[in-house]
């Protein structure tokens, strides 16, 4: 028995050292590319979405959630820079115009996306590749101020992405790999520019946390004003959006379902609140006792009635009221003769002649074998009479 006890001791602290080990053990790295501003894994943004002040120190940041057609035909669109980070881009053709509209005014996009579709790639003939099987591929600028003597590199295949074709017509290479290949493009629209950027992961908590790749990163950002009153962060084209995945979010979307909504509610609660006051069981009445003696009394009554013998309640009345002297009185009523008057009157407290008169109709009324319902009322009233004056009526 204390081997067996010592066993599931060794047991149990085992037990307790690995589930100890399993909630202190570390959680796995999260390596997926997310590009939203608000996650710290790896590849997420938040790094550079918290310090966009550092870049542009005097301007506002705020997050766009709609597609640009709507954000740059918003008359109330404020100047300044406008940030795409995300894993694929689809603009449209209105987006398209709206978006050279807004550049053209002395504005500038930076766009940076691993998929390039829609207007940008058929306007622009952009079309993108990267470099398979090759190790460390370098990037650096092309600009001799910003240049630095050794290429930038970064690891996990960061910068393998490259604009393999584009209008050399009309852009302008500011960024290139170590295998003279464009990762970093602009075009002129008006008194603005457009920035095209194939290598979203610099941007990321990953490559921001190392110092060379933070110092490509700001240079790269470097080609935005710097002075502007407003930086737009756009969380549309990376689907960064929060939406409502419940069921019933198509009913509250639209005010006449969501009326409805609300009133086949309330109908549905009215239903059930009337079902349970119809259908609880019902509580069943108790019937309090009834006091039978009255009835009792008026059955017994009846049948002496009927039987019409006086003779016998008349004897019943005096044997009671025997009782009654005995129990009360402690008098002993065997013969109710001449000397049984004075006890009774001195005991009772019942006036003397009473006494007597009492007496004498008990005595004549007990030999009798036929009494008359006229000597049964006196002997009745005789007997209340002597409940009054003697006080005992009751006891």
């Amino acid at each position: 028995m204390k081997d067996f006890k010592l066993y599931i001791g060794i047991a149990s602290a085992l037990m307790l050292v690995y589930v100890i080990a399993q909630y202190n053990k570390p959680n796995p790295v999260n390596w997926s590319t997310t590009l939203y501003y608000n996650d710290k894994i790896p590849f997420g943004t938040f790094v550079l979405y918290d310090r966009l002040y550092d870049f542009f120190p005097d301007a506002d940041v705020t997050r766009t959630n709609q597609s640009a057609y709507s954000v740059f035909s918003d008359t109330t669109m404020m100047p300044g820079n406008y940030l795409i980070i995300a894993n694929n881009l689809e603009l449209s053709k209105d987006d398209y115009a709206e978006m050279v509209k807004y550049i053209s005014k002395g504005n500038s996009v930076f766009i940076s996306v691993f998929d390039w579709g829609g207007m940008v790639t058929d306007t622009l003939k952009l079309n993108q590749s990267a470099e398979f099987g090759k190790k460390a591929v370098g990037v650096n600028f092309t600009n001799p101020k910003l240049k630095r003597a050794e290429n930038y590199t970064f690891d996990k295949h960061i910068t393998d992405q490259y604009f393999k074709k584009f209008d050399t017509t009309r852009a302008t290479v500011i960024g290139q790999n170590s295998l003279g290949h464009a990762n970093f493009i602009s075009y002129t629209f008006g008194k603005g520019k457009l920035f095209l950027f194939a290598n979203p992961q610099v941007f990321t908590n990953y490559s921001l946390l190392k110092p060379a790749s933070a110092d490509y990163a700001q240079k790269a950002l470097s080609y935005l004003p710097a002075g502007v009153d407003n930086v737009y962060w756009d969380q549309y084209q990376n689907h960064d959006i929060p939406t409502d995945e419940s069921p019933m979010r198509v009913f509250f979307q639209h005010a006449a379902l969501q009326w409805a909504y609300y009133l086949a509610l309330a109908s549905m609660l009215l239903f059930v609140v009337y079902e349970i006051k119809r259908r609880q069981r019902i509580i069943p009445v108790v019937e309090p006792l009834k006091n039978s003696t009255l009835e009792f009394v008026t059955v017994v009554g009846k049948v002496y009635y009927e039987q019409r013998d006086n003779a016998n309640i008349a004897a019943k009345k005096i044997l009671y009221f025997s009782e009654h002297l005995r129990t009360v009185f402690n008098l002993k009523a065997g013969v109710y003769n001449q000397e049984f008057i004075t006890p009774l009157a001195n005991k009772t407290g019942i006036d003397l002649l009473f006494a007597g008169e009492l007496v004498r109709h008990i005595n004549y009324l007990l030999p009798q074998k036929h009494v008359t319902d006229r000597e049964l009322i006196v002997l009745n009233q005789l007997i209340e009479k002597f409940y009054i004056q003697s006080g005992s009526h009751g006891k």
